[in-house]
């Protein structure tokens, strides 16, 4: 049977189409049509409602906004989740907290079917170039069967044993990416307030032990005022509430997080929550200046600091 895949967001779209120029039989659907399109071009089939993905694929890949979106599409508390998921292998590649996750799984396997965690790690430049990091969780028959679909979008996949331990690992990557780029956001701001010249500081970041991936392309965008999503600032901060309410309920101190939490509160509630995670130097910038943030108390600096009035000087 067909492959069926729905959600093609900001990384949903890119994986489903690596799928796709692989050459697996695929079947999608998105609430908003017109993200089939590039799909439809690629070979896949594309279908009017979700419950026809159903009919058609033996395993659906879910690469969903929320909770909420995806018990729509399984048409879980109705009459309809039964008939939709018994046979199938549900695959959950988005993020979710770990106890619904697990609830979903129990779920599904009672009406008969099968369930695979199977989040991933990295933007939307990695989700286009194949080169996600997958990790998966479930039982083994189930997730030996998903792993090779998995080779088109990842370049390598990590088992992560049961439901929801591929979850709790994502959660603890995504902790060290947003207080990684976080920390990098706010060395830009504080070296651009200092009047030091960003694109040096760029450039010996780039030359240390401290360089990476992440913080060669961050420190690019932040350089270049570049703020067009890769990670878009209100999903970081589901992710940041997801990790956060994970730790709380295991007890575990997160303060690191918590900051980086209101940090990205405040990017969202000044209106750059569709930008990429480093909009969260509006935040910094906001705090530094005292500009109070819409619909709360106006936030004081620290102590004054001089602008920069050289030519990379942040320009909101």
């Amino acid at each position: 049977m067909d492959v069926g895949f729905v959600g093609l967001g900001v990384m949903g779209q890119p994986m489903a189409l690596n799928l796709a120029r692989a050459g697996t039989p695929l079947v999608v659907w998105n609430r908003t049509p017109g993200r089939c399109e590039p799909l439809r071009a690629a070979g896949a089939e594309v279908t009017a409602r979700p419950a026809e993905i159903f009919d058609r694929a033996g395993t659906v890949i879910l690469m969903l906004a929320d909770e909420a979106a995806m018990d729509a599409v399984l048409g879980r508390g109705t009459p309809d989740f039964a008939a939709r998921v018994a046979g199938h292998t549900v695959v959950h590649m988005g993020t979710t907290s770990a106890e619904y996750s697990a609830g979903l799984q129990d779920d599904i396997r009672a009406a008969g079917g099968r369930y695979v965690e199977a989040p991933v790690s990295g933007s939307r430049g990695p989700a286009e170039q194949g080169g996600l990091v997958g990790m998966l969780a479930g039982d083994s028959e189930a997730t030996a069967a998903v792993r090779p679909l998995l080779a088109p979008m990842c370049h390598e996949v990590f088992d992560c044993g049961a439901v929801p331990g591929a979850l709790l690992m994502k959660f603890s990557v995504n902790l060290f990416l947003i207080t990684m780029v976080t920390g990098l956001t706010e060395a830009f701001h504080f070296a651009d307030r200092q009047g030091l010249d960003r694109g040096l500081l760029r450039d010996v970041l780039d030359a240390g032990p401290m360089a990476s991936d992440v913080s060669r392309v961050k420190g690019s965008k932040l350089l270049a005022q570049d703020f067009t999503v890769q990670a878009a600032a209100a999903d970081v901060l589901k992710n940041n509430r997801l990790i956060a309410e994970a730790a709380r309920k295991a007890g575990v101190a997160s303060p690191l997080l918590d900051i980086c939490q209101a940090l990205y509160g405040e990017t969202v509630d000044r209106g750059h929550g569709t930008e990429d995670m480093v909009a969260v130097l509006r935040a910094l910038e906001g705090r530094t200046d005292g500009a109070p943030v819409p619909g709360c108390a106006p936030t004081t600096p620290a102590r004054p600091s001089p602008r920069s009035t050289g030519a990379h000087a942040p320009t909101g």
